[in-house]
């Protein structure tokens, strides 16, 4: 009876042994990762965050995942020393630790910390971990214990970046007898979205006037002068596109670009924010569609990702630093004061100060980054607004694509032409800079 006992003990040892060694690997695809990207998106448009705020959540948890990814790689460099402040320590790495998984863990770990409803983000993990638990929890809880690791560090770095302190800063000051400062707009009349936006540390940039641009054409109203050449500009165009009617292709391209998440719609009594990306998820989109069609691998998908959304955030910080140094008044409010005072722009103003103009900086940075990535003439169906009722666009290059961009702030006409042009070289700026200087690959 004894021996009896004694096999079946065995039997069921050696049974649960085997079936431990019979774990599959938790296997971690670029559309893992391609899908988690897009949650957090959904999210951000849920919670309404700026453009700035946005590109600052889109950066820190793609860093978390390269880094997480890339201690030891034999391919891609580790970011720290390279990006402002970031020293990150190493961390020992288990026998056949699963590397993708555990970068996946780490960019939901830092993202859940981002936005204000975390616990959609929580919800999505927990969805994963219930699935990978069953495949493999050993592989899981290494990974999660490697990830999580990486993330506390990042974390502590990104919450040194200023964020939380420009949180208690005064807001932007309307009221003045200057006539060339800006002024909210209709139809919400929203106060200058976050006016101390230049403080936040930059990632690639040394400093937020790395690239200060030049000034606008000086304020005037005198009908000779240049400024209000480019005032008359903005009016004549949007008559003119107006013209042609609600299907032209001017108003087609403004609309696809619009990428306004403030957009105010009344309905009787109520007003209410449509929602829609902002300009930094919209190229965070295309990185994606150039991703996709290349069928990059998982590194590569979070190299691009990570260094798109790098060159994004510093184009927000360079931008927003001149807008509210010249703090320059919206076409908008001048024309309806001494012009037309039923004119009203194609597209609905952003509340924030005019010069430069943020999706041309923006735009300009990442078609630098995606050409130094993908190469030159990549041509790609930009299908991001597909979500929003917008039809697909089809691009020949990045920088087709940026230049569209830009043009599209003046068929809205929400911008003078200086804002656009100089926001271009701008943007270069900042997006050849974060290829020169930030080393991904060995």
């Amino acid at each position: 009876m004894k021996l009896k006992n004694i096999l079946i003990l065995l039997t069921l040892f050696i049974g649960v042994f085997s079936c431990e060694k019979n774990y599959e690997s938790i296997n971690i695809s670029s559309e893992h990762y391609h899908n988690t990207v897009d949650h957090l998106t959904e999210v951000m448009i849920h919670d309404i965050f700026s453009p700035p705020v946005a590109s600052r959540i889109y950066a820190y948890p793609n860093i978390a995942a390269y880094e997480t990814l890339n201690q030891e790689s034999d391919a891609y460099k580790s970011l720290s020393n390279q990006l402002q402040d970031f020293n990150i320590n190493s961390v020992a790495k288990t026998d056949n630790l699963n590397l993708k998984l555990a970068a996946l863990i780490a960019y939901i770990d830092v993202a859940k910390e981002l936005v204000f409803s975390g616990e959609r983000i929580e919800n999505y993990r927990d969805s994963l971990y219930t699935e990978w638990q069953t495949i493999n929890p050993n592989e899981l809880e290494s990974a999660k214990t490697y990830a999580l690791t990486i993330s506390y560090q990042v974390k502590t770095w990104m919450n040194a970046d200023m964020y939380k302190e420009t949180r208690t800063m005064p807001d932007y000051n309307i009221y003045t007898n200057d006539v060339s400062r800006w002024e909210p707009t209709p139809p919400a009349y929203m106060k200058g979205i976050e006016p101390h936006w230049n403080k936040i540390r930059p990632f690639a940039l040394d400093s937020a006037a790395q690239f200060k641009p030049k000034s606008h054409p000086p304020f005037s109203l005198e009908k000779d002068s240049a400024f209000y050449a480019e005032l008359m500009d903005v009016v004549n165009l949007n008559n003119s596109i107006r013209a042609k009617g609600d299907d032209s292709e001017e108003i087609a391209i403004a609309r696809f670009w619009d990428c306004n998440p403030f957009v105010s719609v009344n309905k009787g009594h109520f007003m209410f924010a449509e929602k829609k990306i902002t300009p930094g998820a919209h190229w965070i989109g295309i990185c994606k569609i150039a991703c996709k069609q290349t069928a990059a691998n998982f590194e590569k998908t979070v190299f691009a990702y990570t260094k798109t959304s790098i060159g994004i955030a510093d184009a927000f910080i360079s931008c927003w630093d001149e807008k509210y140094r010249s703090n320059l008044i919206r076409p908008e409010t001048l024309i309806n004061k001494y012009i037309d005072l039923e004119w009203a722009p194609i597209l609905q103003t952003p509340p924030f100060p005019e010069y430069t103009s943020g999706h041309s900086v923006v735009s300009a940075a990442s078609s630098e980054i995606l050409t130094n990535i993908f190469g030159d003439n990549f041509a790609f169906n930009d299908t991001t607004e597909l979500p929003y009722g917008l039809p697909m666009r089809h691009f020949k290059s990045f920088k087709l694509a940026a230049k569209e961009a830009a043009e599209s702030r003046l068929y809205g006409g929400i911008h003078y032409r200086a804002a656009v042009d100089v926001g271009v070289e701008q943007g270069v700026g900042v997006g050849t800079l974060v290829n020169s200087k930030i080393i991904f690959l060995k």
